[in-house]
């Protein structure tokens, strides 16, 4: 259990860091997102959206809609036919494993 907390700090730690790189969002901003301290702008949901490369619908709602889908369908583009498949045969067994249940 331990273990896994670490590495949940660490993929934490690690996505703030970038949402602050890529994101152009200060350190104080995260924790206050974090937090719920403060209402986001939405020109700072548009960053964050960006940052993380999903749509701001995703972040508000977990709905995953068209702009999701050519975010994706672009991250496939940039992969060499091999690795397409790869991908491919790893989704078909997340639905197998998934439809299981």
């Amino acid at each position: 259990m331990e273990k896994e907390l670490w590495i949940a700090e660490k993929s934490w730690d690690s996505l703030k860091k970038h949402l602050q790189k890529k994101g152009e969002v200060t350190t104080q901003f995260v924790s206050y997102a974090e937090s719920g301290k403060r209402a986001m702008r939405p020109e700072n949901l548009l960053k964050i959206s960006s940052a993380l490369e999903v749509s701001a619908d995703y972040l508000l709602t977990g709905e995953i809609i068209d702009k999701d889908l050519l975010i994706l369908s672009d991250k496939l583009r940039r992969l060499t036919p091999s690795q397409v498949r790869t991908v491919e045969a790893i989704i078909d067994e997340c639905n197998n494993l998934f439809n299981q249940k």
